[in-house]
């Protein structure tokens, strides 16, 4: 693996790992296991924080990925990202939002939002996984540079 490859590789990994963990800690409070739920909940929001760190530092220091694929896919591919970009901001404000009102013991509006913003996750995540096999194993090649050269080109 190069080291063109390996922070993505890696941020992505955190990512799916968060949504799979956010899986397990909503079995876990469905299975009335609190304790487990809380620890579980909270190693998926470190390991989003780390997918962010390393996304954000490889924004700076090496600039985001342009589209490697067929010119004929990459008008759907951009609005796939944009749609996968703005689904990301939305899932972080409601992943803050749904662990503040944990950490503050608001159970009743905790488990309202946390239902939301789990399935926000999910898809976030999956879109995440999406743009990360098509621009590093479906159609790799793409060259890299800042982020809003490699969104609009």
């Amino acid at each position: 693996m190069s080291s063109y490859t390996i922070m993505p590789t890696i941020s992505t990994s955190f990512i799916a790992l968060s949504a799979i963990l956010v899986a397990i800690g909503w079995r876990l409070i469905i299975k009335r296991r609190r304790e487990a739920h809380e620890k579980t909940m909270i190693a998926a929001a470190i390991a989003a924080v780390l997918f962010f760190i390393i996304y954000v530092s490889r924004t700076i220091f090496v600039g985001n990925t342009e589209w490697g694929g067929p010119d004929h896919l990459k008008t759907i591919y951009t609005i796939f990202l944009v749609f996968h970009i703005i689904l990301a901001m939305v899932a972080a404000v409601f992943g803050i939002t749904t662990l503040t009102l944990a950490f503050k013991k608001n159970f009743a509006k905790h488990r309202r939002w946390g239902r939301t913003t789990a399935v926000i996750w999910f898809a976030t995540a999956i879109t995440g996984v999406t743009v990360y096999v098509l621009l590093y194993l479906l159609y790799p090649g793409g060259h890299t540079k800042p982020v809003i050269d490699a969104i609009f080109g």
